[in-house]
């Protein structure tokens, strides 16, 4: 896969116009998200019916990780070219998926969570810029996937940044409207409670969403009381 995208790449820079270049690329390389999007599906339906031998049990999270590493290739150069913007939302809408994710064992499909982390990241650092109705929608469907595969992301990988993965997913949080950071932080607030450094830590997050929510307001009625209080009779 990354072979044929650098051989597609090197193509496109034989072009003569850079707006021919831009197209060609942004459409091959969605065109390929796509397939890899396929291949996860079929790769996770077949995680469901799954034989417990060894032997399958080997192949599926090889073919699982090896999917879901092209797909990271993919969109870290869509991120790169600043096109990153329109997986935000193919991959907010991959619903099918999601449920399986959650019918499989996380040590099938924990890859499939730094996709989501990928993206939290490039949000938070405002290298890709999505309307808050596909932040949100990105979180409802992936978030709590994330949350139960964090673990296992962490042992399973050097390469996972634990602190970028929170900061990202704080931010991305934090540009949310106030009712959508209260359910998502509130939420989270429950499952740090009982399961502490297994999710990730966006405490940081919590306390501005608060001081943001509750602080603020309660200096708001402090005035208004002060300013009906000093009202002559």
């Amino acid at each position: 896969m990354k072979a044929l995208i650098f051989r597609l790449l090197r193509e496109d820079c034989d072009n003569n116009t850079f707006q021919n270049k831009l197209d060609i690329s942004r459409d091959t390389l969605y065109h390929l998200c796509h397939r890899c999007l396929s291949s996860l599906i079929l790769c996770l339906s077949g995680a469901t019916c799954l034989d417990e031998s060894e032997k399958d049990r080997g192949t599926l999270m090889g073919e699982i990780a090896r999917e879901a590493d092209n797909t990271q290739w993919i969109v870290s150069i869509l991120i790169d070219r600043k096109m990153g913007d329109e997986f935000v939302k193919l991959w907010a809408d991959q619903k099918e998926l999601a449920v399986l994710h959650s019918k499989i064992p996380t040590i099938y499909r924990h890859e499939i969570s730094k996709i989501t982390a990928q993206l939290c990241i490039s949000i938070g650092r405002g290298e890709v810029l999505v309307p808050k109705e596909t932040r949100f929608a990105l979180l409802s469907t992936w978030l709590e996937a994330l949350y139960d595969d964090f673990k296992w992301m962490r042992m399973a990988g050097k390469s996972v940044d634990r602190k970028l993965i929170e900061e990202g997913l704080s931010q991305t949080i934090l540009t949310l409207p106030l009712p959508q950071q209260q359910s998502l932080l509130l939420n989270w607030f429950d499952r740090f409670l009982n399961r502490g450094d297994e999710c990730p830590n966006i405490q940081t997050a919590f306390e501005i969403w608060w001081r943001r929510a509750f602080v603020k307001q309660y200096v708001v009625d402090s005035q208004l009381q002060i300013t009906v209080c000093d009202i002559p009779n």
